[in-house]
């Protein structure tokens, strides 16, 4: 099992940035890839980035590629989502998930059903 929490969410103005982080726990030796996936109110889950936690290589979607850089820090098993440039659409509550079965296939890292494990997510609004 793999516990994981998130943090650092709030409210913010277009324009600003907020880092959000989300620390796993539990056997995080297993861990094979992390993800941020968010949900606004009415709409479906969307893939937002994701990141190898071995070999490191990040995936993004195109709506926020240029805007968002996702991290991790191995020593801390913690995975990180840094959010420049904000717009109202990125209002969501955003969700942390792990996966530690393995991923394979660029594009199956943006499907939500490749990640066992969810964090409880963090609300991030931001205001026009």
């Amino acid at each position: 099992q793999v516990q994981l929490v998130e943090s650092g969410g709030g409210l913010v103005q277009a324009g600003g940035s907020l880092r959000l982080s989300c620390a796993a726990s539990g056997r995080t030796f297993d861990v094979y890839a992390m993800g941020w996936f968010r949900q606004a109110p009415g709409k479906e889950r969307e893939f937002v980035a994701a990141i190898n936690w071995r070999g490191g290589s990040t995936y993004y979607a195109d709506s926020v590629k240029g805007r968002f850089t996702i991290s991790r820090d191995n020593a801390k098993n913690t995975v990180y989502l840094q959010m420049n440039s904000l717009k109202p659409e990125d209002t969501a509550v955003y969700y942390c998930a792990a996966n530690a079965a393995g991923i394979y296939g660029v594009g199956r890292y943006r499907n939500p059903y490749e990640y066992a494990y969810w964090g409880q997510g963090t609300q991030v609004t931001v205001s026009s």
